[in-house]
């Protein structure tokens, strides 16, 4: 018998604990460790954040639905994982329950197979003054959206009272990622504002780490769109004229006060730019999980990389741009000296970025890290179930099942506002994710599965699928038939 422990029921992790529990049997153990009582459908936040969405429109309970799948549920953050064990034990994870009865408590928790998919530690610290009770909003979490909310509608009323309002939405760190989240929230503001003909009284500002619009922590991409081969940049830069915004790129923001954001940008200039409304997306870490062996030391920079986050099959050898390769990126997810752990989505560490570092002239690093969310979060969380399916079933064997980023494809639906017959969008498609320079050599990537178009039926599109991958995340019939 088996006992499998999947820390984070995410997309990466509730994938990997749906396949693993429909495809193991009852005698093996699927244990799902996450001190959140919900799962979210984060791409759907965005219309929690314009009003669009209730916050029950994009999350459920956890608990009913691990109790009929046969899951064993703890709400729990992992403190710790002991990969070698104790004295006279198997390797165990120690967590730290947060549900109100049982709050505070810790308890050790052995497992033969260890999958990390918690995510991100949002990490607003590292700039001073950022984010929800501070200086910015959020759309980052279901209950950030609805606090972003909350400050758009106070904005919007001050413009209904004849007051102007400055908008400023974006990266609020150098070395941000979830550049398309941003984007996507400040498409939706300014159709919010233009629905309710209040454009006029608006300053509305895109403020990015990226080197050129539409870099997206991808290094931007060429498409084909309306049968001509375009640049994400274009892409991006006519969306922001098309409404009305305007846009400062090559920024790191260093600090927020009240009302005030600091950033300074490549050239070494230290700038300043007033708001009355702002919502900047944070830099991400590791959760904070430490690790010991067996006789108690610690060993967490065997496991996690300097960010927090864990180590897996990829190349982390320190070389210059020129030589990045998609060889680097991981295929299996799996920890090299631990073979038993697994890290998926945003949890593993990547072996570098995708977009070409840039350093200010005074050493500041300002450039995107790479974006692991969504469709490639669930492709993770899949392979790695069946790699551990197979483990289970056959013994240690080269594992077959693989997901590269350097090898997948992936397809992101852009809002550009919210309404059944005025809505917008625009749908994308990458292949592959991490440019691959050797087999493409003009444009790193395939234009025949690197695509974009614009309108209304992209959102519908987008509608229909937050309402199927609901439908998959809460198992409902044929879930598993549906994609990633």
């Amino acid at each position: 018998m088996a006992k499998i422990i999947v820390l984070g029921a995410g997309i990466s992790g509730h994938t990997a604990a749906a396949f693993l529990r429909k495809k193991l049997s009852k005698k093996h153990e699927v244990v799902v460790v996450t001190p959140n009582a919900y799962y979210q459908w984060i791409p759907s936040n965005i219309w929690v954040g314009v009003g669009k969405m209730t916050v029950d429109q994009v999350r459920f309970k956890l608990a009913p639905l691990y109790k009929r799948w046969g899951i064993d549920y703890r709400q729990a953050r992992a403190v710790s994982i002991h990969p070698e064990g104790g004295s006279s034990s198997k390797p165990f994870v120690r967590i730290e329950y947060t549900a109100d009865e049982h709050k505070g408590e810790v308890a050790d928790i052995a497992y033969d197979f260890l999958v990390n998919a918690t995510g991100p530690k949002l990490n607003f610290e590292a700039t001073e003054g950022l984010g929800p009770g501070k200086n910015t909003a959020s759309v980052c979490s279901y209950d950030h959206a609805s606090g972003a909310w909350k400050q758009l509608q106070e904005a919007i009323e001050k413009m209904k009272n004849g007051m102007r309002q400055r908008f400023v939405i974006g990266t609020g760190h150098p070395m941000a990622t979830c550049q398309g989240a941003a984007f996507e929230y400040i498409l939706n503001v300014a159709f919010e504002i233009r629905k309710r003909r209040l454009e006029h009284l608006a300053d509305i500002t895109w403020l990015s780490n990226e080197y050129e619009l539409g870099d997206f922590g991808m290094g931007g991409a060429h498409i084909k769109r309306g049968g001509y081969i375009t640049s994400t940049r274009v892409f991006a830069e006519s969306f922001l004229r098309e409404n009305n915004i305007r846009w400062i790129k090559r920024a790191g923001v260093k600090k927020v006060e009240p009302n005030l954001i600091h950033y300074e940008t490549l050239d070494g200039t230290e700038n300043t730019i007033p708001f009355d409304f702002a919502m900047l997306i944070p830099s991400f870490a590791g959760v904070g999980i430490k690790s010991y062996d067996a006789a108690g030391n610690d060993i967490t920079a065997k496991l996690f990389a300097a960010n927090g986050l864990m180590k897996v099959d990829a190349d982390y050898t320190p070389k210059p741009y020129e030589q990045w390769s998609v060889r680097d990126w991981p295929e299996t997810y799996r920890n090299p000296e631990y073979p038993n752990i697994f890290a998926t989505g945003i949890a593993f560490a990547p072996p570098h970025s995708i977009s070409k570092p840039m350093q200010s002239k005074s050493g500041l690093n300002i450039f995107p890290t790479p974006p692991r969310t969504g469709m490639p979060s669930g492709v993770m969380g899949k392979v790695t179930a069946l790699n551990i399916i197979a483990l289970v079933k056959h013994g240690e064997h080269p594992l077959k099942h693989r997901a590269s980023m350097g090898r997948m494809g992936a397809a992101c639906i852009v809002s550009a506002g919210y309404g059944m017959t005025k809505g917008a969008a625009a749908t994308m498609t990458v292949h592959p994710i991490v440019p691959d320079f050797e087999k493409y050599p003009e444009y790193g990537r395939s234009l025949g599965y690197t695509m974009g178009e614009a309108g209304l039926a992209g959102h519908w599109l987008k509608w229909f699928m937050h309402y199927m991958f609901l439908h998959k995340a809460k198992g409902y019939p044929f879930w598993w038939l549906l994609p990633e």
